[in-house]
């Protein structure tokens, strides 16, 4: 018995839009970021046709802002900051990928990738590095207290404490050599 393949029902809106990376970040003082890539992803069995809207167009070139993507391929979505100025720092721009049937004009699915412009790439790594550590210490806190089932609050607080005390050294040594 072969059964016929169906198609569902497409809803307007509601179609799961495939976009990587999700954010962009742009530094001002590195310039191979001021021209980045959105990879658009089209797991379906069916065309797409998407458009590539923005918050602040004047600040921004898309090249091939409109196109189709093929069954089961993706397009590369070239972007360039084009307006590198100290005003925009920590400006949060957003692009909207709007996606519809091949054959159709109205949106079946849209997806939002936040765009922003920072001072400098180093800036940036130092915190994130610093947020990195939190992490792990957290992290690590959690696993200890989790897999140590009746320790008692004395070995929790010195636990506490070693964790404290491990941080602000790594802090230490990190503002030592930056």
């Amino acid at each position: 018995m072969h059964q016929q393949k169906r198609q569902p029902e497409l809803v307007e809106g509601n179609l799961p839009v495939f976009v990587f990376p999700t954010e962009l970040i742009f530094y001002a003082d590195d310039q191979s970021t001021h021209k980045q890539v959105l990879t658009l992803y089209n797991p379906y069995e069916f065309a797409l046709k998407f458009k590539v809207l923005c918050t602040t167009p004047n600040k921004y070139v898309v090249v091939d802002a409109a196109g189709a993507v093929k069954p089961q391929c993706c397009v590369d979505i070239v972007i360039r900051h084009r307006d590198v100025r100290s005003c925009h720092y920590g400006v949060i721009d957003k692009f909207r990928l709007q996606v519809s049937e091949q054959s159709q004009r109205k949106a079946l699915g849209r997806k939002e990738v936040v765009a922003t412009l920072l001072p400098s790439a180093k800036e940036q790594q130092k915190e994130e590095e610093e947020k990195r550590i939190k992490e792990h210490l957290t992290e690590s806190l959690f696993f200890e207290q989790s897999f140590q089932p009746g320790i008692s609050a004395i070995v929790s607080f010195q636990a506490i404490i070693t964790i404290k005390f491990e941080f602000v050294f790594t802090s230490l040594a990190l503002m030592k050599f930056s």
